[in-house]
């Protein structure tokens, strides 16, 4: 038996020295092969034809940050066949349109959005609004697709043309909201839920009390899915130029259309005037070669990559010259969180230190804070606003500019801003609060587990091996209905209504933007431009730079940003793609990915006091 044991101890050192060895030998040979081609690469230049199309491929996530990723895991992400995709700057999407836009050598732009995933509503009506701008300089957009979802579609919609595959198709089926619910699987472990709330249509925590929906909350969020569906509807046709009818909604009008087209969605798609025609991708290469030219080697079109041309735009900006009066731009982005977080996160600490970094300038004259984020720790959020007021207090105004949501928490630290921006497609609201324990004696005791022993005070005693003393859960229904109450007050001494109109509109509800600004909730409807041209007015700037108060990386991160940012660095760990099989880790598809999604949000809950202003549901048609 140990002769067995040794022989197999013997084999797993050998396969993990073989392992290690392997990891460094790739690492080492990664290093080399960037330190002779950084300065190379740094020297190169991207070769643009007079007459060139601009191919704008969009993969991955629209946001308005970009999470912070150890650049080493970045590098090996491709490895995993359920990583995460890549996030897309907005900003950067729209810099590259404009600046294209007035760019004699880009003649027509080729929007690809096959591999963009989801976006809201906000993010891709900015991007459009771009194509749109583009348009006007009397070029052309051509929108291409092998199938096209909700999302991609509206971005197509701005084309002057959108071309489908003839085995392709276009997806519009409306928003909606249908979170998984937990109640009888946490009966059956018998774990307890203690949950504290204050609020109609606070339902974040529905889903562990709950097998289906509230009605309430039903309620509430066809309100807004409504008005979101309404907006999609109005652009679309304003840009196809059909009817507000052209939208499928009932099953009997879809299968009656797609019998008639004999059962072919591309078919389906061109009658009913979605898309303007039907070609292969040789087709359409055949198109732009007779547009813009041919390339060096006759293969495709004279051509020009989204990511190129970026690269292009941020080398001529090192030339720029700003401003000594600035406007700066704090984003907040993400689940908020008490302490510190890295960028495409926010902390309560790590944002207020932006905010205040912004405040200490003596360039900076006003500030935007950029909000994306549906709610989180309501400590947190309080340390933000706390900020907030202390640069008001400073001198310089505040506006806050609502992204795609700025709900629960997102609406706390926006709530004492001098001015209110919000995109017409802006989710927000949700002003209410909750707090939530789960506990695990009862589990614990069908194992023979217990917990006993002795306090010198009755509150001692109270955890989640042993529950919670139904007083004690009165104690912290009185802190979430406080807490609710300060919440209350924050809105209406900051809006200028009175607690009791502010509660009427509370209670927890969502709300989208034009219909939070005929409540008072916001004060004018806008993009970040907006908000940011609002800010300088009300410094009176006329001449201002706008910089972005940023996470600062360490040294030793940027040099690792910089060695495996390189295409050199890339091309050897994409050679390695397949010689290394590392097994996916998503074993039930879609329900565990629904599950994970939702228990890696209530992981983020952090609060000291356990009390939080969160939307779950805000966040879910992104």
């Amino acid at each position: 038996m140990e002769y067995i044991k040794a022989v197999f101890r013997f084999l797993w050192n050998a396969l993990n020295f073989s392992r290690k060895l392997i990891i460094n030998l790739v690492f080492f040979g990664i290093l080399i092969a960037i330190f002779f081609s950084i300065e190379d690469q740094e020297q190169s230049q991207v070769k643009i034809a007079n007459e060139s199309a601009l191919v704008l491929s969009l993969s991955g996530i629209l946001v308005e940050e970009k999470r912070y990723m150890d650049p080493v895991e970045a590098a090996f992400n491709d490895f995993n066949d359920d990583k995460e995709p890549q996030e897309i700057l907005v900003d950067d999407v729209v810099k590259t349109i404009e600046s294209a836009a007035n760019d004699s050598r880009i003649k027509v732009l080729v929007l690809d959005v096959q591999t963009l995933f989801r976006a809201h509503l906000d993010k891709l009506k900015a991007i459009g609004v771009a194509l749109d701008n583009f348009k006007a300089q009397g070029k052309q957009v051509i929108a291409y697709g092998d199938y096209y979802s909700q999302a991609q579609y509206y971005l197509a919609s701005y084309a002057d043309e959108i071309v489908l595959h003839p085995y392709g198709g276009v997806s519009i089926e409306g928003f909606g909201v249908y979170p998984m619910y937990f109640k009888d699987a946490l009966e059956k472990l018998d774990i307890s839920q203690h949950v504290f709330r204050v609020g109609t249509y606070k339902s974040a925590v529905e889903p562990f009390l709950r097998n289906d929906m509230s009605d309430a909350a039903k309620e509430a969020n066809k309100v807004w899915l409504d008005a979101l569906w309404s907006n999609y509807k109005s652009d679309v046709a304003k840009n196809r130029n059909m009817d507000l009818t052209n939208f499928d909604e009932r099953f009997d009008v879809f299968i009656e259309k797609l019998q008639r087209s004999g059962g072919d969605y591309a078919a389906y798609a061109l009658n009913n005037k979605w898309v303007d025609r039907l070609a292969t991708r040789q087709e359409l290469t055949n198109q732009l070669m007779e547009v813009v030219g041919s390339d060096e080697k006759g293969e495709s079109f004279n051509r020009v990559s989204f990511t190129d041309y970026f690269a292009e735009l941020e080398r001529n900006a090192q030339f720029n010259f700003p401003f000594d009066d600035q406007v700066a731009l704090v984003v907040a982005k993400g689940t908020i969180m008490d302490g510190k977080k890295r960028a495409g996160e926010i902390g309560g600490d790590s944002t207020a230190a932006l905010l205040k970094k912004a405040r200490l300038d003596p360039k900076v004259k006003a500030v935007v804070l950029r909000i994306d984020s549906g709610g989180g720790s309501m400590f947190a959020s309080e340390i933000i606003r706390n900020e907030v007021l202390a640069i008001k207090e400073a001198g310089k105004p505040v506006i806050a500019s609502m992204g795609s949501v700025a709900a629960s928490g997102g609406y706390w630290i926006a709530a004492s801003a001098n001015e209110i921006w919000a995109s017409e497609n802006t989710i927000t609201g949700s002003i209410g609060v909750f707090g939530t324990i789960m506990t695990i004696e009862n589990s614990l005791k069908k194992l023979g587990v217990y917990s006993d022993g002795v306090g010198t005070t009755e509150m001692q005693g109270n955890s989640f091996v042993r529950g919670i003393d139904p007083r004690m859960a009165q104690v912290i229904q009185m802190g979430v209905e406080n807490a609710y109450g300060k919440f209350i007050h924050v809105v209406a001494s900051s809006r200028g209504l009175t607690p009791e109109k502010v509660d009427e509109v509370a209670q927890g509800r969502v709300w989208i933007a034009t219909q939070a600004k005929e409540f008072g909730l916001i004060d004018k409807l806008g993009g970040k431009e907006d908000a940011i041209k609002a800010a300088a007015d009300l410094a009176h700037l006329e001449h201002y730079s706008v910089v972005t108060i940023e996470h600062e990386l360490s040294e030793q991160e940027k040099l690792m940003q910089k060695f495996f940012g390189t295409d050199a660095a890339m091309s050897i760990v994409h050679s390695l793609k397949g010689a290394i099989d590392f097994p996916s880790l998503d074993l039930f598809g879609y329900a565990t990915h629904t599950v994970n999604e939702q228990t890696r949000l209530i992981k983020q809950f952090n609060d000291p006091n356990g009390i939080y202003s969160r939307c779950l549901y805000c966040e879910a048609i992104q």
